[in-house]
């Protein structure tokens, strides 16, 4: 099977390094691709967000499976482009994707679907804006309702902080705060059948101890030691199978992978968003846990066979994983900065800890910054206590002038294993 995956991050390195491991994948290609990616596929350049040039990319190299990593292009119906091309695509249509395109597509979408999730308000003037923020109280959540690179949500105790932060939106979307924590669960879909992953989670903040600015997340874990062993069970039935066949009855099949961020409340599960692709970090640490063979679960998806899949093999080990963000982000991003260590981590933990590249680039012989979030280091271990320390260890080996990355990932989780 010849694979062409279209991204640039880390998510897109993991879903690469999986594709790379799976015997059946003989060709690899990734476009456009970082440094580290480059390690494991063929790099090819393509404006990701132009479906007609990624469709004929892949016609051109011969691919038998296209695998869509980042939410724009989806949004911008590139895997249209692709599947009017005759190729098997892994990745919603456009229409589809708006359920992470618009929040409120979503809402609409899951109150079709009679599926939990916080009440809310779709705003789209300063009045409105008011009397959202005054009807819910602090603290508040608004949420830009378009596509943001997961730094589109506030929330706050400030209303002066909240309501610029909707005024500064065209169209927002206000709801209540959710209490309890935070899951991310992944499922596999063909627009029929749902095979949902292992839950993970991630850290949204920037600092230690959930301080800071939101990012687009600085690290996840999985499993979740302290989730009910029948959680994935509930969503599936609750919220992921409802809202497919929700889409579906729309004329809208989703097809792909649907992402559920999910609090799990005083009074239950409720959806915090949806996302059309995998989630990154996340699927950092998820991918490093899955023993079936990544590309026949994609094509199987993309082909609308699903139902045939053997159940999915998951490794028992824990996986964590750390990112190293750049000077200033999530604010304007210093660039540029040689970044040393990896050749060392590679020598010395290797197979338990590995880097995924996200923000990076090759300048003649050195590895430099070329984004806000650099490096994914990733680990496993028989429990979160070991793979958190072979993670921390690994990080230690690399150095990136004025980096920043969060002390704290999994600890609360592995001290009460």
């Amino acid at each position: 099977m010849k694979v062409l995956l279209i991204g640039n991050g880390a998510r897109e390195h993991a879903l690469c390094r999986s594709l790379s491991l799976d015997p059946d994948v003989t060709a690899l290609y990734c476009a456009p691709g970082n440094a580290g990616i480059a390690e494991v596929a063929e790099l090819h350049q393509v404006d990701p967000l132009d479906g007609a040039a990624v469709a004929a990319l892949a016609l051109e190299l011969g691919a038998d499976l296209v695998v869509v990593g980042p939410e724009a292009p989806l949004v911008a119906g590139v895997a249209d482009a692709v599947r009017e091309a005759g190729i098997p695509v892994f990745g919603p249509s456009g229409e589809a994707a708006r359920l992470e395109g618009s929040k409120a597509f979503a809402k609409d979408v899951m109150a079709g679907a009679g599926v939990p999730t916080a009440r809310s308000y779709v705003c789209t003037t300063p009045e409105e804006v008011d009397e959202a923020l005054d009807a819910f109280g602090a603290p508040y959540v608004v949420k830009d309702d378009g596509l943001a690179a997961g730094k589109g949500v506030v929330v706050t105790a400030d209303l002066e902080e909240a309501a610029a932060h909707a005024n500064s939106c065209d169209r927002v979307v206000i709801e209540e705060f959710l209490d309890g924590p935070e899951v991310s669960l992944f499922a596999i879909t063909d627009g029929v059948t749902v095979l949902p992953l292992q839950p993970a989670q991630d850290f949204k903040r920037a600092l230690d101890g959930d301080e800071g600015p939101n990012t687009g997340g600085m690290g996840a874990y999985s499993p979740l030691p302290w989730a009910d062993p029948k959680l994935v069970e509930e969503v599936l039935q609750t919220v992921l199978q409802p809202t497919v066949d929700e889409l579906r009855r729309r004329g809208t099949p989703f097809s792909g992978l649907l992402y559920a961020g999910l609090a799990i409340t005083s009074r239950g599960v409720r959806v915090i968003e949806f996302n059309a692709r995998f989630g990154d970090p996340e699927t950092q640490v998820v991918l490093a846990r899955l023993r079936t063979p990544l590309a026949g679960i994609l094509l199987a998806a993309a082909n609308g066979a699903l139902a045939d899949l053997e159940p999915l093999r998951w490794s028992d080990d824990a996986a964590v994983t750390v990112v190293i963000a750049s000077h200033n982000y999530p604010g304007t991003p210093r660039t540029g900065d040689p970044i040393t260590g990896l050749a060392d981590v590679a020598a010395e933990d290797a197979p338990h800890a590995y880097v995924l590249h996200a923000g990076t680039k090759r300048d003649g012989d050195a590895i430099v910054s070329a984004g806000g979030r650099v490096l994914s280091v990733t680990a496993t271990g028989k429990n979160l206590s070991q793979a958190r320390d072979r993670a921390y260890s690994a990080l230690g080996r690399i150095h990136l002038d004025g980096s920043q990355h969060r002390t704290d990932i999994a600890a609360k989780a592995a001290a009460g294993e």
